[in-house]
Formats: C-alpha cells, structure tokens, sequence
C-alpha cells in the first residue's frame, strides 16, 4: 500500500512569498524612476543629456516592472491570449514615446518626421535582431538535450514554432500586405488607422479562442517569484506594478520624447537616428530579456511567439492609433501626413515583415534564416540613400518569395488562419 498522508496529519506549509531579493529588485527600480518624477513634479529640466538619462533611466526601470508583471500575469491567463496580453504590454513604453511625437506633430509640424519613427526602428529591430536572438539562444540551448538523446539532432538547427503561432503568423501575414498600403498612400488616413484597430480587437478575441495542448510552463526568475505568492497577493502585486509602471511611463514618456530630439542638436547627431534607434531600445529591452529568458529555458517557440506577437501589435494598435493621436493633438482630419524619408522607411518596414513571414509560415525557424535576416537588419546602417533602400526593400521581398514558394503549401493554411475554428487543421498541422 502506497504510504501516503491523510489531509489531517499533513504538516502545515506556509503559502510561499517572493524573496528578499526580488522585492529588492523591484526596489532598485524604482529608485530608478523616482528621479524622473521627481523632475517632473518639481518641472526641473537641467539640460537634455541629463532629461535623456533621467527620463530614459525611468521608462527602462518601468519596462522591466511591466514585463515581469505580464509575466507572472500568465499564471492566471492561459493559452495564446496570455502570449498576445505579453506582448501588448511590453511595448506600452513604446507605444507612449510614439503616441505622444504623433499627437504633437498635430500642432507642431516639425515632429511629423519623428510620428512613426519609433514605430518603424522598432519594428525592425525586433524582426531583425530580436527574431534571430530568440532563434539561435533556442538552438544552442538545444544541444544539451541533444546530447542527452531527448530531442533529435536537427534541433540544434531548426527551432519548431507551436501551433497556435499559426494564428499569430496569418495576421502579420494579412497585415504586412495591408501595410504597402500606407507608402502608396504616402499618409496613414483615419479610416485607415480605425480599421487596424478593429484588425486589433479581431486578433485579440480570435487569440482568446486558441487553446494550447502544452502542458503549462513552470515560470522563474522574478516572474517566478511572483507567480509563487498566494493568488490574492499574487493579483495585488501585479496589478500594482502595472499602475506603478503606467504613472511612470505616462509621466516621462514626454520629456524623453523631447529630450531625445534636444540631444540630437547637443550632440550633432541626426534627431530622427537617436528617435527611431535609441528610444526603441529603451522600450524594448525588457521585451528582449524575457523573450531571451524563454528561449534559455527550453521554450524557444514561446520566445518568438511573443516576438510574433509584438510585432503584430505594433502593425495594427500602434500604427492604427497613430493617426488618432495626430488629430486629437490638433492635426486635419485626413490624417498623418508622411514625409519621403518616412515612405522610405514604411516600405523598408513592410518588406521585411513579409520576408520574415515567409520564413517562419511553415512553423520551422531556420538556422541561417536567422543569420540572414542579422545580415539584411545590419546591411541597412550601412546603406543610408534613398535608392540604396529601396534596393534593400526589393531584395527583401525578392527572397521573401523564393522562399514562399518553398513553403507554398503553407501559405494557405496561414492566411486563412485568422477566419477558421481554432479546432480547425490551420491549427493542427
């Protein structure tokens, strides 16, 4: 007979509590963002190099109080909802700096260059360095259970994406077709922006609908740390980084904003590179770690599924309330006006989206997919004239359909994911 013990002689266990060093991780950050409310309550504005650190300082120190809060956050959320959720609220910062240049290009003309250029460094950062990050830590990672027999050679060289990422992967498929749109129009309209965000609240109520068949991950680190608390002071906890995170990206979001363009004539350096290079990597570094994070723990395909995820956030939320910001900051009602440079840099955007849809539609991200699409995000610092990206842009999309047509049986199953059943084959293939 098995020796077990009955409910009444088990010994008590004391519900678990975050440590002493998680809660002082979550102090340091806040030490962090105090300056900067500081600053903005007392209205002190040294210089710009100094607004830059502070500001800057506050909304990274916030990013990791957000991402560490949607994480824990799955514990009680399950399921594809729970990667797009992740998603959506690790790139609020982003949203914020990006929201506030397009609502203040709506009375101030000189910031309509710098409305979408958030969006656009930021976009491609995370398909051209965050994608292949994720991708080669999930293969290295791989070969330790290679070793062991427990998975087959060939994932040190192929990274399996789950299969609710089929539906992820259907919308920025629809959508990177959606967005050479926005080039050929040279603006973004407001019935434009209202229709990705109905594109938004589509994806988010078909991603509720996916069920994952995977057993459910065991979370660590500060996540870990949190999910461990008792689920009432689990949710308190959660819910008070995110309002601490919130007030505190809320509050700097403007004077980083404006910082980042004053250091640009400080430093004599181009306004619009630190705005579309410096701020996304503010915003998203804690996206990074905890997509890194996944992927050293095994959960590769979790990793890019948030990635994915993000960035289908970024194609419909992000751009479709750009226009909205820019006419409640007192623009026309036709929309968000681009300049060429801006077109330029939509058109780089969007090709390489459809590019990096072609690589992962058949739910395999490949070893020297990931190297080349490194390759093409680095070629670009170095090609800055406007004919030699436009180039860039046809090379992306000349490869994106050779490699469609390796993958064509794919293609269908993909697009068509957003409009079937989540019990449907898109799903189970």
């Amino acid at each position: 007979m098995t020796n077990t013990l009955s409910p009444a002689a088990a010994p008590a266990v004391a519900p678990p509590r975050m440590g002493a060093s998680a809660w002082g991780r979550i102090a340091i950050c806040i030490a962090i963002a105090l300056p900067a409310v500081v600053f903005r309550i007392g209205g002190f504005a040294p210089n710009a190099l100094v607004d830059l650190l502070v500001f800057g300082g506050a909304v990274v120190a916030a990013s990791f109080l957000l991402a560490w809060a949607a994480e824990a956050a799955q514990k009680d959320i399950a399921g594809a909802l729970a990667i797009a959720i992740l998603a959506l609220i690790a790139v609020l910062p982003e949203y914020a700096v990006d929201l506030y240049y397009a609502f203040r290009s709506g009375y101030d003309p000189a910031y309509e260059q710098f409305a979408a250029a958030n969006m656009t460094g930021s976009n491609r950062l995370l398909l051209g360095f965050g994608w292949p990050l994720v991708v080669i830590i999930s293969l290295l990672v791989a070969r330790r259970f290679v070793k062991t027999g427990s998975l087959p050679a060939s994932a040190t060289r192929v990274l399996e994406l789950e299969r609710s990422s089929r539906l992820d992967i259907g919308f920025l498929a629809l959508l990177a077709l959606v967005a050479f749109l926005i080039p050929l129009m040279g603006s973004i309209p407001m019935w434009f922006g209202f229709a990705l965000l109905a594109a938004f609240v589509w994806y988010l109520w078909r991603a509720s609908k996916v069920t994952d068949d995977d057993d459910e991950e065991e979370l660590v680190g500060m996540a870990g740390n949190i999910a461990s608390m008792p689920q009432r002071a689990r949710r308190w906890t959660i819910v008070a980084l995110f309002v601490v995170a919130a007030a505190v990206i809320l509050s700097s979001a403007e004077p980083f904003a404006d910082a980042l363009v004053d250091s640009g004539s400080a430093l004599g350096i181009d306004s619009y590179f630190l705005v579309q290079w410096l701020a996304p990597l503010a915003t998203e570094a804690p996206e990074f770690i905890v997509a890194a994070l996944f992927a050293l723990r095994g959960m590769g395909g979790a990793a890019i599924g948030t990635l994915i995820a993000s960035k289908v956030n970024q194609w419909s939320l992000l751009v479709g309330s750009l226009p909205i910001a820019h006419v409640l900051g007192g623009g026309t009602t036709g929309g968000l006006p681009l300049d060429s440079r801006q077109v330029e840099e939509f058109m780089l955007t969007a090709s390489q989206t459809v590019l990096g849809v072609a690589i992962i539609i058949a739910l395999r991200f490949h070893r020297w997919s990931a190297i080349a699409l490194a390759a093409l995000f680095a070629v670009q610092f170095f090609v800055t004239d406007t004919n030699g990206r436009w180039v860039l842009s046809i090379v992306h999309l000349v490869a994106a359909l050779v490699v469609f047509w390796i993958n064509r049986r794919d293609i269908l199953p993909t697009i068509t994911a957003p409009f079937r059943r989540p019990s449907s084959p898109a799903f189970r293939d």
